[in-house]
């Protein structure tokens, strides 16, 4: 199956609302782990579901991670973080430019790189 294929049978089935349907939409580093046509379309379709005045609170990393590791929300204010194998590698590492276009229609409210090599950004539309 062709990766365009692959990432229009994942939209269909997996990202399937009505556009305007979220407030708030938590996309941790996903996006550096697709291929590019997936990548676009998802941060495309994802545009597409948050209303008007909702936010997308992002990761990415900001160098290649020598280690990986799984994060588990414990409650409101703790996070887990849990070593692991990393199942497949990152197929980029963003530059703020290439971040900013991927959410063109949103206004950037804040980015910038943590502790743990995570660019994080919160854009709202």
């Amino acid at each position: 199956m062709s990766p365009k294929r692959r990432a229009e049978r994942f939209l269909e089935s997996s990202m399937a609302y009505k556009n305007d349907t979220f407030d708030a939409v938590l996309l941790w580093d996903v996006l550096d782990y697709l291929d590019t046509e997936l990548m676009n379309k998802l941060a495309a379709r994802i545009t597409s579901l948050v209303r008007d005045g909702g936010v997308v609170f992002a990761m990415f990393h900001a160098r290649k991670p020598t280690v990986f590791h799984r994060y588990r929300v414990m409650d409101g204010h703790n996070l887990e973080l849990i070593p692991a194998s990393c199942p497949f590698q990152p197929q980029r590492v963003f530059q703020n430019r290439e971040i900013s276009n991927l959410f063109g229609r949103f206004r950037t409210s804040k980015m910038f790189v943590g502790r743990d090599q995570l660019r994080e950004g919160l854009f709202v539309k």
